[in-house]
């Protein structure tokens, strides 16, 4: 089936290639993108009445089963529960025009399952299983006065713990095993861990640098839960690939994720959302006193890394309750960058960062045809894609996910 998208106005991922344009999608490939008319009498055509249209957006820090703010709570769920809150929430980020969203701690095959049997209608996923923390690290949500009478491991839900490199070398070939796309490590404290402090380095540089080899031998790379400058710093230089939070740089620490070619992902969307309604999402004091920390930082941050040229994606790291403020990411950014900087960072560099360069975040001839048509241009005014309504065509993987044209 061969649809043609007619009039509208194109962004593909990196500028505008001009107005009046159509759309040319074969299955689930673009054809081609025409400044002139299309032919095809087989072909849907659908009439974009000059709207906007732009790669679908890529969520590169999500959690899918992110139904609690508090990661001990979804632990105590059963795992069809989770199942079902993670069906509802792809299927909610799909209908904001995520049309891709790369999780960070749980997503697994069995979503993937669900998504290619088309029993979530969700976005395209990419996954980690487990996440990968130390013990005491930001993956293990024990509170201090748990008490075990083995020496057993925690596992959860989202994460897993291990200690020294021959355990980390067997859970990372656990997980890629499993069919993750990328291996997640914490490397330094975090905000809704109960035991560790936002400046506690985690992990050996031997442990993060055997993630990195195994992750290789399929080849796949790192994301790395970093918030501190030294955590970056080791990081990169132990070749991950993917820095997420980034909420403490300093000078020497954007210069390093810059000389070692590493993508920046700040989650500016959890900080704000835990400071404007942190109590009421049921986290424990120690927590909303740990963003208070960091809080503060982040744009600072992020407007370094913008100054050094720094590959910056787009992340929100929402859970909960607050999932639906996904797309104020767009908006918090607009403070320190422009728009098109913005909507770059959530198409075509998140693109390159799943290793997706010119197949996702654009629209161009043989990219996979994730789309939409916007009312209202977000170069000029990027609040429009908070606007849900506003998004009056969602095409991902070649099929028509929302149609409200008229």
């Amino acid at each position: 089936m061969t649809l043609i998208i007619e009039n509208v106005t194109v962004f593909d991922g990196e500028a505008v290639l001009g107005e009046g344009m159509s759309i040319v999608v074969e299955g689930n490939t673009i054809r081609e993108v025409s400044d002139t008319p299309v032919t095809g009498s087989e072909a849907q055509r659908l009439d974009g009445g000059g709207r906007f249209a732009m790669p679908g957006l890529i969520d590169a820090h999500f959690h899918c089963y992110g139904a609690e703010a508090n990661p001990a709570v979804i632990d105590r769920m059963p795992p069809g529960l989770r199942a079902l809150h993670a069906r509802r929430i792809m299927e909610d980020a799909l209908q904001r025009g995520f049309t891709t969203v790369r999780d960070a701690a749980g997503g697994d095959h069995v979503l993937a399952a669900g998504l290619a049997k088309g029993l979530i209608n969700g976005p395209r996923l990419y996954y980690p299983g487990l996440a990968i923390s130390q013990t005491g690290g930001h993956g293990d949500m024990r509170d201090p006065d748990h008490f075990e009478g083995c020496a057993c491991a925690y596992c959860g839900s989202l994460s897993v713990v291990v200690d020294g490199p021959d355990e980390m070398r067997k859970m990372v070939r656990e997980q890629l095993r499993r069919g993750a796309h990328q291996i997640k490590l914490f490397v330094s404290g975090g905000v809704l861990s109960p035991s560790d402090p936002i400046w506690m380095n985690q992990f050996c540089d031997e442990e993060i640098r055997v993630a990195v080899e195994e992750a290789a031998t399929r080849r796949t790379y790192v994301m790395a839960h970093a918030h501190t400058n030294a955590a970056a710093i080791r990081c990169v230089q132990n070749g991950v690939r993917s820095i997420e939070h980034a909420t403490m740089l300093e000078a020497d620490g954007v210069a390093a994720i810059v000389e070692h070619d590493a993508f920046a992902v700040p989650t500016l969307a959890i900080i704000d959302a835990i400071r404007a309604v942190g109590p009421s999402m049921g986290l424990p004091a120690a927590a909303l006193a740990k963003v208070a920390e960091v809080g503060d930082l982040a744009s600072t941050s992020l407007d370094r890394l913008r100054q050094a040229g720094a590959k910056i994606g787009f992340g929100t790291d929402l859970l909960g309750s607050v999932m639906d403020r996904q797309s104020r990411e767009f908006a918090l950014r607009r403070e320190i960058m422009s728009a098109p900087e913005i909507l770059r960072s959530a198409t075509s560099v998140n693109a390159a960062l799943v290793g997706m360069e010119g197949k996702l975040g654009t629209i161009a001839g043989g990219a996979l045809a994730d789309l939409l048509l916007v009312d209202g241009n977000p170069l000029e005014d990027i609040s429009v894609l908070e606007q849900h309504d506003r998004l009056a065509l969602i095409v991902a993987d070649g099929r028509i996910r929302r149609n409200a044209l008229v």
